[in-house]
């Protein structure tokens, strides 16, 4: 018995030994290539940056196709490099110097999708360039992660936050005002706010303006102006975008509305229960708004589904209510895996059909008006300060 076992000891061993002989050549080098886009799947930016960047693609670039289906890391897979989410080029990272005296720093999370960042967060960024000819306006990221994905992938260089500052100092830049794209008051807005408030004496004068939802309010059915102008331009864009007349013509056809947002713990999160009251408020009963973190907890897609079903809607069309269609967009909301909320949404058997609107709300004209409005009121709040 204990010969037998001993063999069979040994015969696992050999196997083993024989699998990682067989994991090969091609194993080797995409583990290589994993471990290098690891090394830059990272939120905290270095002077090794830019060269790991830089590598980490050249390695990929001399893979095979079938040695690239084999890359497999922490956060490192085959679409790192190699999904194709459309035309980098198209895209501005503002990253520009000769600032001049006025600057305007829109800053953004950001996203690796090229298209997406160009028409969403591009577009705010454009709206409020043609508004304030007089300032220069460039572009800041928070997330260095994303950052790195996209120098990597497509050489684009983008600047984080504290980048974006020091180019300001260093070309001398007078007034600032910082337009954050957060969609509300949360964990991110003062972390921002924190950021700049360290450069506040390198300028004479500085405003941070509102994210878009403006103030967050005591209680879920406190709303705002800013609030109800987002909730008529998302549902009513969104209709159209599904091919009806209106929101309501929507409703009459059987059809609702699920805007899903990113969801937070922070105590803004508030601004979510706010909006679904928004909604009902305008008489939207089609509108549903739900969130990726299922906090608040109605906002869960299970939730969600559950209300949708109540009301007896039968055809659904899925948006994020997020300012760019990012990976939370692509995945999250229209992947193809099982917990994805289109997958979701399938699966509970209840609806007829469920459509997809992949595109951020930064692209909604009048989502782009209310970020110019919160600038202008930073410009003039910027303006009165410097006169007392």
């Amino acid at each position: 018995m204990k010969k037998a076992l001993v063999t069979a000891v040994s015969f696992a061993m050999s196997a083993a030994l024989v699998f990682a002989a067989g994991k090969s050549a091609d194993q080797k080098k995409a583990d290589a290539v994993a471990k290098k886009i690891d090394a830059i799947y990272v939120q905290k930016r270095t002077s090794k940056t830019d060269k790991q960047c830089l590598e980490a693609k050249k390695a990929w670039d001399k893979l095979t196709d079938a040695q690239k289906a084999l890359v497999e890391g922490e956060n490192a897979d085959p679409d790192y490099f190699g999904r194709d989410t459309g035309d980098a080029s198209k895209d501005n990272p503002l990253n520009q110097d000769k600032i001049g005296a006025n600057e305007i720093l829109v800053v953004s999370f950001g996203t690796s999708f090229n298209d997406s960042r160009a028409a969403d967060i591009g577009g705010v960024e454009k709206a409020i360039a043609e508004a304030n000819p007089d300032w220069s306006v460039r572009r800041a990221f928070t997330a260095q992660i994303i950052i790195n994905h996209v120098q990597a992938r497509d050489e684009e260089k983008i600047d984080n936050v504290e980048q974006a500052l020091d180019r300001a100092v260093k070309n001398g830049v007078k007034n600032l005002v910082v337009q954050p794209t957060h969609l509300m008051h949360g964990a991110e807005y003062d972390e921002l706010v924190a950021a700049v408030k360290k450069y506040e004496k390198k300028f004479e004068s500085v405003e941070v303006a509102e994210p878009l939802l403006g103030q967050v309010g005591k209680d879920a059915a406190t709303t705002n102006s800013d609030k109800e102008k987002v909730a008529k331009a998302v549902a009513e864009y969104s209709a159209k975008a599904a091919s009806f007349s209106s929101i309501g013509d929507a409703d009459e056809k059987n059809t609702a509305f699920v805007f899903m947002g990113h969801g937070t713990s922070h105590t803004a999160k508030i601004s979510y229960s706010q909006m679904a009251t928004q909604m009902a408020s305008l008489g939207y009963k089609n509108v549903f708004i739900g969130t990726v973190e299922g906090e608040p907890e109605e906002t869960s897609c299970e939730n969600v589904i559950k209300a949708v079903k109540e009301k007896g809607y039968r055809n659904i069309v899925l948006r994020p209510f997020m300012v760019v269609a990012g990976d939370h967009a692509n995945n999250d909301m229209a992947g193809d895996d099982e917990d994805s909320w289109l997958s979701l949404f399938k699966a509970s058997s209840s609806f007829e059909r469920i459509d997809c609107q992949i595109e951020g709300i930064g692209r909604i004209p009048e989502i782009e008006s209310i970020y110019v409005s919160h600038t202008a009121d930073a410009v003039k709040a910027l303006g009165e300060s410097k006169k007392k």
